[in-house]
């Protein structure tokens, strides 16, 4: 049994794709509005009205039509108790059809047409008007472009093929209107098609083009960020390697051993400057703000200016604000600890800092875990709630957030895995591949 049901869901999806490759829908189908649908039934119900009326004032009479001089044809009409249940059923189904004419304008197309098929000529006034309305609904009304392009002539020819010549339904006169009246509903019917086609296809384009235009503003915003504070790591070491070979320049002759502990100093601040650019270099492409540029400025400025962007060392003080904030928070450092690039302490130290914000935002009233651990290879850095309801000042996010430790991990080859948890609550954990030593 659940092979049979998987294979008629499979058939049903396949059936839909057809339909939809085919491009035999132009658009979802229409909803209209209560005055719309009080408007339709209304019209069904005097149609209706006028049909049954007609059909009792008529049953059992005989027309008498001249043809031609002395020519007369006689046109009998259903008489009897059966023929005046005939009549007014037909009435009734052509007619009522009508008050779903914008909801579902093929269906009622055919249920009409097949009613006016099976009026007896002489009566066709019975379902002869309704038809006319079907064709004007399904025309306009119709999300099925070809379908409907072929419901229509087929309705039109079954029914003009079926007529009575001898008996018209109206006068000869009203025919020409009759016949370029539908014509023109249908170029009005298609021109809507395409105008609804055209308008869903530029809103579609309009939001793809603006969603990938805020995700790229958010990604270059969250580089400029990047490249401000590498910039301040790099200006930092750079700065204090000015100043210890300034230092060693001057003690050189008098202290030698004091001068080779300043060159030291100078040669692994470099190194920290060169691993921060090795990193950096070749994909950070936006223009960096010339900050602490000028020459001129003096060095002791710019060493007060500068403050050390926060590290992994700093887990602590982060966490006691959290908790003051009303958000328990539980830290775990596991392996040895060892010195790492500042740059990548300062991204590992925004994940927890990013993602400890989100859970004082939207999980009020829960508990957090923060584990930092220390492998051989990489730093795991893996934040979790217990999860709880949202806070009433927070306003739903928009994901930015993440999208910039993404940007700041892939400065250091590391991954951003989020999702909510199977137990409740939420999870976030940064894996980040760290060079031998």
């Amino acid at each position: 049994m659940t092979d049979v049901g998987t294979t008629r869901a499979r058939l049903r999806e396949a059936a839909r794709r057809t339909v939809r490759d085919a491009g035999l829908s132009s658009g979802p189908p229409l909803r209209p509005t209560r005055r719309a649908r009080q408007f339709d039934a209304l019209v069904a119900l005097a149609l209706g009205i006028a049909t049954v009326y007609y059909g009792i004032d008529n049953v059992g009479n005989v027309v008498v039509r001249e043809i031609a001089p002395g020519v007369e044809h006689v046109v009998p009409r259903p008489s009897g108790p059966g023929g005046l249940a005939l009549m007014v059923a037909l009435a009734v189904a052509a007619s009522g059809a009508l008050a779903l004419r914008r909801r579902h304008p093929l269906a009622v197309l055919c249920v009409v047409t097949a009613a006016t098929l099976a009026t007896p000529q002489s009566v066709m006034r019975l379902t002869f008007y309704a038809f006319v309305i079907a064709v004007y609904s399904a025309a306009v009304y119709s999300p099925y472009r070809v379908a409907t392009l072929a419901a229509l002539p087929a309705s039109v020819v079954l029914v003009g093929t079926s007529g009575d010549s001898v008996t018209p339904i109206v006068p000869n006169e009203y025919i020409a209107l009759l016949i370029l009246a539908p014509m023109a509903v249908a170029a009005v019917g298609v021109r809507t098609w395409k105008l609804r086609t055209d308008e869903g296809r530029a809103r579609l384009s309009a939001l793809e083009h603006e969603r990938a235009e805020e995700l790229r503003r958010a990604v270059e915003h969250e580089r400029a960020r990047i490249a401000r504070e590498l910039h301040d790591v790099v200006t930092h070491n750079v700065s204090v390697m000015v100043i210890q070979a300034g230092a060693a320049r001057k003690i050189m002759k008098t202290s030698p051993e004091d001068a080779e502990e300043a060159l030291l100093a100078v040669e692994a601040g470099g190194r920290a400057a060169m691993t921060e650019l090795r990193h950096v270099v070749g994909l950070l492409t936006m223009a960096e703000e010339s900050e602490g540029a000028d020459g001129d400025r003096d060095l002791a400025g710019i060493s007060a200016e500068l403050t050390p962007q926060p590290g992994l060392d700093q887990l602590d003080t982060l966490v006691g604000r959290v908790q003051d904030a009303g958000l328990p928070v539980d830290l775990t450092v596991a392996g040895p600890v060892r010195p790492l690039p500042p740059g990548l302490e300062l991204a590992a130290y925004r994940v927890v800092q990013e993602a400890l914000t989100n859970a004082v935002k939207h999980a009020s009233g829960a508990t957090a875990a923060v584990t930092v651990e220390y492998g051989p290879e990489r730093l795991r850095v893996e934040v979790t709630d217990t999860g709880g309801r949202p806070d009433p000042g927070a306003t739903t996010g928009s994901g930015r957030g993440l999208i910039g430790l993404r940007e700041r991990l892939t400065v250091y080859g590391g991954t951003l895995n989020t999702g909510r948890r199977l137990t409740g609550g939420y999870r976030v954990e940064a894996l980040i591949p760290l060079e031998a030593s």
